[in-house]
């Protein structure tokens, strides 16, 4: 059986010193976590699975993505490391893996340029490049008969609208039916993002979670809303997730990496330790 992947995320922006990891509350609310060589370096000790870097405001910015702090990042740790945030052509991949990044995670360049994971994937292999969406819950279903409408915890029925520039901006797209073609152009990954639930300490957004898990081939990673190793063990075994992804509990000390494995292992959760 496949373990389990657990990946810290480190949401950067750029600043004076060069860069910061910073959490909010659904996207909006930024306050200052630490330094990402720092923070890398820690979770790699720890024995994370891989680690996930956005340079969360390169896009809405118009900037390319810190290559200086993904190369200090890169010699510092030796798991799997994907890379987000502002890229948007073939040359800046290519930079960012000779960086030291493994991965490359696209998302508004995708939703804007469906092709550019076709092509991306081509020359770069589809075990590379991770098709971040984000999205949030939309209740409106009576002007949407073409959605894909699920049920939420409490029964009202929704759908999932994926959203751009780091959620600034609402597209009218369906997640579901995104996620299917993201695979279908040649994504390797799923990273999904409930900008319902991030920064929210309550919880992975299970149902989006279980219909992409259900629906796709490629594995998902479920990120936005941990709060305790509990909501790693629902997103897990209600969300069916193949990796979950967190920030606040890792980087405030509230859990350790090692401490949210012995509470999956206990739990049956196949782990690496």
């Amino acid at each position: 059986m496949l373990t389990k992947r657990i990946i810290p995320c480190l949401d950067v922006t750029l600043d004076r010193a060069g860069g910061c990891v910073v959490k909010g509350v659904e996207f909006v609310d930024l306050k200052e976590a630490g330094d990402p060589v720092e923070l890398a370096k820690r979770y790699n000790e720890e024995g994370a699975d891989e680690l996930v870097f956005l340079d969360i405001t390169a896009s809405a910015h118009g900037r390319k993505t810190m290559i200086d702090v993904i190369e200090r990042t890169a010699d510092e740790v030796f798991i799997p490391l994907t890379i987000g945030g502002g890229i948007n052509s073939i040359d800046a991949i290519r930079q960012i893996l000779r960086a030291g990044a493994d991965k490359v995670s696209v998302n508004t360049s995708a939703v804007k340029n469906p092709d550019f994971i076709k092509e991306s994937s081509d020359i770069f292999g589809a075990q590379c490049i991770v098709t971040a969406i984000d999205c949030k819950r939309n209740t409106d279903i009576k002007n949407n008969p073409d959605k894909t409408i699920l049920e939420l915890e409490d029964g009202t029925p929704a759908w999932y609208e994926v959203v751009i520039y780091g959620g600034r901006e609402a597209t009218g797209i369906d997640a579901v039916q995104w996620a299917r073609r993201a695979e279908e152009l040649g994504s390797g990954e799923i990273l999904l993002t409930s900008m319902d639930r991030d920064g929210t300490c309550a919880g992975y957004d299970l149902p989006i979670t279980k219909k992409l898990s259900e629906e796709l081939d490629i594995p998902i990673i479920a990120s936005g809303g941990v709060g305790n190793p509990q909501h790693i063990y629902e997103g897990f075994s209600i969300g069916k997730a193949d990796a979950a992804l967190a920030a606040s509990i890792f980087h405030f000390r509230e859990y350790s990496i090692k401490e949210v494995k012995e509470y999956l292992r206990e739990k049956e959760i196949p782990v690496r330790l």
